[in-house]
């Protein structure tokens, strides 16, 4: 089976904050990486703004790229990897779109946003134990 883009990319940044890695890279942390994603995303957005596909394409890459350092250095401390990640947001995505995934019947874009909203509610409430 050729391997994917995605599992060269996994383990480019395993490489990259591993023994032999980037003496930089191995020396950021979630902190020291915000100011970064925060202008990768400014840059995408603008990129958008623009309907420049190259340049939304590019970003992406960036924002890409924040997502997996994020993601390594929580895998390098034993916290989380990609793969949860991943997983987590594919759970998100079911549950929030139970007209899809469930039962649930809509009949409008604006109820499935309605919808969004109120189970991000109810999660919030019960991730933080208030309501």
């Amino acid at each position: 089976m050729a391997k994917t883009k995605f599992i060269e990319l996994k383990q480019v940044f395993k490489t990259l904050l591993g023994p032999k890695g980037c003496v930089w890279d191995k020396k950021q942390t979630h902190q020291s990486l915000v100011c970064g994603l925060r202008e990768e995303t400014r840059e995408l957005i603008q990129a958008i703004k623009n309907e420049d596909f190259d340049n939304i394409k590019e970003e992406l890459g960036d924002v890409l790229l924040h997502v997996m350092f994020q993601a390594q250095i929580a895998s390098k401390e034993k916290e989380f990897n990609i793969e949860d990640v991943i997983d987590e947001l594919i759970k998100k995505l079911k549950r929030r779109h139970p007209h899809v995934f469930g039962k649930t019947k809509v009949k409008s874009s604006s109820e499935v946003v309605a919808n969004w909203n109120a189970i991000k509610v109810k999660e919030k409430k019960k991730r933080t134990g208030k309501g």
